[in-house]
């Protein structure tokens, strides 16, 4: 499944890539943050990461602990836009 042409499929496809290399990124905590939507929709989503949404904070708060906030906020806008975009039909 093509899905550079979403919004937010560059993070997808790195995440998703990632987890079955068993690597933990940004975009592989994001994949699992959303594992169960993405497995309804078809997508193969190897061994997601166990407390996602705490370990990408933790990881972004070490990159830049003043920008940590608007940050994770910006990348599940971005997450929840991929998501929105695949229920409609992608």
């Amino acid at each position: 499944m093509q899905l550079a042409h979403l919004p937010g499929g560059d993070l997808v496809a790195k995440g998703l890539g990632d987890l079955a290399a068993s690597k933990e990124t940004v975009e592989a905590l994001l994949v699992s943050i959303a594992a169960p939507r993405l497995r309804q929709r078809g997508l193969p989503v190897a061994a997601p990461l166990s407390d996602p949404e705490h370990r990408l904070y933790e990881r972004l708060a070490r990159e830049g602990e003043d920008s940590a906030h608007s940050r994770y906020n910006a990348l599940l806008r971005r997450l929840v836009s991929f998501e929105s975009a695949l229920e409609c039909g992608g």
